[in-house]
């Protein structure tokens, strides 16, 4: 369905992703949200053991990953209601490639395996741009993008 869905779009694509985490750490789910043109496709998956900003990260991740494997060529609106993705992927990352995978308090980077994987991905996209928008504030592709998440986590608890 989702490939159906992406090769069938024109115009810009806009990707809803979102993390949650029962537990921090504990199981976790993340949720995607493909909207074009008032059309939509979701995905979610989750893990067993994880932390909420990881699984913030794996929907951005998946999403992108799915869009370069099935060849999207579109433009790309990312949004997100984490701003430690979007901060970092916007902001961050620059200097921590830079600094050897530091901070700017010489600490090791969290997550940094997952950053490397998002890094990698991004040059597949001549026109991607990143979003933040309020969580959980009545917007409606947000709103489905955690109840994905969430779903996810109760498929991860139930051994799914």
């Amino acid at each position: 369905m989702i490939e159906e869905f992406l090769k069938s779009t024109t115009g810009t694509i806009h990707v809803y992703t979102d993390g949650a985490c029962s537990g921090n750490p504990g199981p976790g789910g993340y949720g995607i949200v493909f909207v074009n043109e008032n059309k939509s496709c979701d995905h979610s998956g989750g893990d067993k053991a994880t932390t909420n900003n990881r699984m913030e990260m794996m929907g951005a991740i998946v999403a992108l990953e799915l869009l370069k494997n099935y060849n999207i060529q579109n433009s790309i609106e990312m949004i997100t209601d984490s701003q430690y993705l979007k901060d970092g992927i916007t902001k961050w990352i620059v200097s921590w490639k830079k600094n050897g995978w530091k901070t700017s308090s010489k600490q090791d980077v969290k997550n940094k395996d997952l950053w490397l994987r998002l890094d990698e991905v991004l040059p597949s996209f001549h026109s991607l741009t990143w979003h933040w928008v309020k969580g959980h504030n009545n917007h409606t592709w947000n709103d489905r993008a955690d109840l994905l998440a969430k779903n996810a986590i109760l498929k991860e608890k139930m051994g799914m």
